[in-house]
């Protein structure tokens, strides 16, 4: 059956082209990620606007935390330092996602200080994956799975959705990748399944309110055949 949709339930964003957009522009990478890090307020201000529920933003793989360089752990501090601001706005659930083992034990412990500070605010749910990989998730679901001794009956794909980091969340409708990237580098296999992707190649520092509505106009005119 075909459907067209005029908005996603679930948008996500792949944060790609900060470091191209600070070697465009000769300034530290750090200085793009903190512009990034206000574009990604932005994005969840449009969102609730909108009326869209589910937000999910990528913002560090697992390789770029794996790099050991100090670089990464400065973008790291000035992605938490983001969404601590975005947290004491007390509208959005702000959840971390991804392989906290990766993270640093005071950064860890202050992302996950702001989930708990935030559940109550349901007005976005935003998702933020860092060091995420997504088979990783996957088979990490599956361990969690085959260890519950709760989990009983036969295994479905609705199964194995309640042991991944989106459980009880929609499936991703839409996805956006900045910075004229056109694949998804392993991101969310399992949720992107029947997602629309929308590829740009607008640097993500330089993605604002007007390339989302853009975005969201390109997918409102999609018929969704969720098949081939």
């Amino acid at each position: 059956m075909n459907t067209i949709h005029p908005l996603p339930r679930h948008l996500a964003v792949i944060l790609d082209g900060n470091r191209r957009w600070a070697l465009a522009h000769q300034v530290p990478a750090v200085e793009a990620y903190q512009l990034g890090a206000r574009r990604v307020h932005e994005l969840v201000q449009c969102c609730e606007e909108v009326s869209i529920p589910y937000v999910t933003v990528w913002a560090l793989s697992g390789n770029n935390l794996q790099r050991g360089d100090t670089t990464a752990r400065s973008i790291l501090d000035v992605v938490i330092d983001g969404l601590t601001d975005m947290a004491a706005a007390g509208r959005w659930h702000i959840r971390a996602i991804g392989a906290p083992g990766l993270l640093g034990g005071p950064q860890a412990a202050v992302l996950a200080s702001i989930e708990k500070d935030t559940r109550e605010f349901r007005h976005v749910t935003v998702n933020v994956a860092l060091a995420y990989d997504g088979r990783a998730e996957i088979v990490a679901a599956v361990k969690a799975m085959l260890f519950d001794r709760t989990a009983v009956g036969p295994i479905t794909e609705d199964t194995v959705a309640r042991y991944l980091s989106t459980a009880g969340q929609p499936d991703i409708d839409l996805t956006i990748r900045t910075s004229g990237e056109k694949r998804l580098s392993g991101f969310m296999p399992w949720q992107t399944t029947q997602s629309e992707l929308y590829f740009t190649d607008t640097h993500w520092p330089d993605f604002t309110p007007v390339q989302l509505r853009e975005a969201l106009g390109w997918f409102a005119g999609r018929e969704r055949r969720f098949g081939l």
